[in-house]
């Protein structure tokens, strides 16, 4: 870090991409299981300067006087969003660390003395066929976060949106992040509680079919234990086989006209490995020098929808223009770059490319794209409920003791599977990025018809797709918001109506 020279926009620009790869690469090696434990503090420290009182009265400034609607006033906001959430981060980095720590190590007691980590929980729970075996790892695992890992992240956000509000952006936490966001929470709940309404007769007719058969309980028995078994969809396993995953879904990006590599700078990491953390995740060291997609294998089609769901980041991130200034290659609205993972990952919901990658016959497919619409409706129905629900954790009027029990109920109501009360400050997204997933579920569809519109139905392996997809959206990085981006593509706006058409045609197969 520079020390002495005048705070700048271009010097917080500069120090602030050095300080990214830093944090970065501690957050990969520790994600990965290449490290125990993450050292976050050292970073922060190394870089005091860019969280000081300084470079934010800058940024504001900046913010403030820049024209509205121009480059300039886009680029001050997603710095000075950044630079709230950086210097929240700042503050609570050593619990951060204590909680990536406590991750990677614990262990969990299950009866007659055998022990399982922590991060194989969610993997054996799905894998577990014997639900008295899957129910015994859950009350294990519901045991262990209750009593060590809820409590540590229950101070953390206490005291983020503590920190959040003094900053004195707006009156509150939820306010705050509209204003530096450009997301509007309230009027995208409204669109979530509609959703719920309207979606609600057809889960409520495919929830206790699939429920019944895949997991031969009565609907009124299943908890989410149960969901990640279900689907988990082991009965199609045959048809994903892990060894050849990896290639097939490469050369299918080859045949698009795209290298999966990007030339070198994506980096593969797929094998198991002890302290790989469960969940799937796309590191981006150097935009766009360097960037990991990493994986720890479940096994069957699960591992190839995360994949692909990766690879889109990962070329997103590789594709990016490299002379983009920091705060389009490294900031902005990440509705973006999860609309391109969701992008990619919807192959697994396209009949012709089943038909052409995967091992599934044409008597297999109606059954496999009926689970695809089942899935795809009962994810958007579990992050609808979760951004309702982290409205309520972070708006001004929560009480943190009643928190479980309004989880419970907002995560039941949407899915009807039974949720844990211990989970209520687990599973939270931070800083409200369940409203980034819900945008780029609505962006994906919008990309999705364009796409097909321009290249026909088949576009995911057409040469002129793949250089269009470059030029037109990754390398712009995420300049724009998923709003803006869909209208400048396709003229359309985005929402859940073409999520809505497209489970219906899955369902109906």
């Amino acid at each position: 870090m520079t020390t002495g020279a005048a705070m700048s926009l271009d010097r917080l620009r500069r120090e602030g991409q050095a300080f990214m790869e830093e944090l970065s690469r501690e957050y990969y090696l520790a994600n990965a299981g290449l490290r125990r434990g993450a050292e976050l503090r050292p970073i922060y420290a190394r870089h005091a300067e860019l969280f000081g009182d300084e470079a934010l009265a800058l940024t504001l400034e900046a913010f403030r006087d820049a024209p509205e609607g121009s480059d300039e006033r886009r680029g001050a906001r997603l710095v000075l969003e950044w630079l709230v959430d950086a210097r929240a981060s700042s503050a609570l980095a050593g619990h951060e660390e204590r909680e990536l720590a406590w991750e990677a190590s614990a262990v969990l007691d299950l009866d007659e003395g055998s022990r399982l980590p922590y991060q194989r929980a969610a993997i054996a729970i799905a894998n577990a066929a014997d639900r008295a075996e899957r129910m015994r790892i859950e009350h294990a695992r519901a045991r262990l976060v209750q009593a060590e890992l809820s409590p540590l992240r229950r101070d953390r956000f206490q005291r983020e949106k503590e920190y959040v509000e003094s900053v004195g952006i707006a009156e509150d936490y939820l306010s705050t992040f509209t204003a530096l966001s450009g997301i509007d929470l309230a009027a995208l709940g409204a669109e979530c509680e509609a959703f719920l309404r309207d979606t609600q007769a057809m889960w409520d007719e495919v929830f206790p079919e699939f429920v019944r058969r895949g997991l031969g309980i009565e609907p009124r028995e299943a908890t989410r234990a149960d969901a990640l078994a279900l689907l988990r969809a082991r009965e199609f396993d045959a048809f994903f086989p892990g060894e050849p995953m990896e290639e097939r879904i490469r050369g299918q990006v080859r045949e698009m006209g795209i290298d999966p590599t990007a030339r070198g700078r994506i980096v593969f990491d797929t094998g198991e490995r002890e302290g790989k953390r469960s969940r799937a995740f796309c590191a981006p060291v150097r935009v766009p020098e360097e960037v990991f997609l990493v994986l720890r294998p479940h096994g069957g089609q699960s591992d190839w929808t995360t994949f692909l769901h990766e690879l889109g980041h990962a070329l997103h991130f590789a594709y990016t223009r490299a002379d983009q200034p920091f705060e389009f290659r490294w900031l902005g609205d990440n509705s973006v770059t999860e609309g391109y993972a969701m992008l990619f990952d919807h192959f697994t919901q396209d009949r012709r490319w089943l038909s052409r990658y995967t091992s599934l016959g044409r008597r297999e497919l109606p059954d496999f794209l009926r689970a695809s619409g089942f899935e795809e409706l009962h994810f958007l129905r579990r992050y609808c409920g979760k951004l309702l629900y982290e409205t309520q954790l972070y708006g001004s009027g929560a009480s943190w003791d009643a928190l479980p029990d309004a989880y419970v109920q907002r995560l039941s109501d949407a899915t009807r599977f039974r949720y844990d009360p211990a989970d209520a400050f687990v599973d939270v997204d931070q800083r409200f990025y369940a409203a980034r997933y819900l945008r780029a579920w609505q962006l994906q569809a919008v990309l999705g018809e364009t796409l097909v519109e321009r290249f026909d139905e088949d576009w995911w392996r057409n040469p002129r797709a793949g250089p269009w997809i470059l030029q037109a959206l990754f390398a712009e990085g995420q300049r724009e918001m998923a709003g803006e981006l869909a209208e400048r593509v396709s003229g359309r706006t985005i929402s859940f109506a073409p999520l809505v058409r497209s489970v219906e045609r899955l369902l109906t197969t």
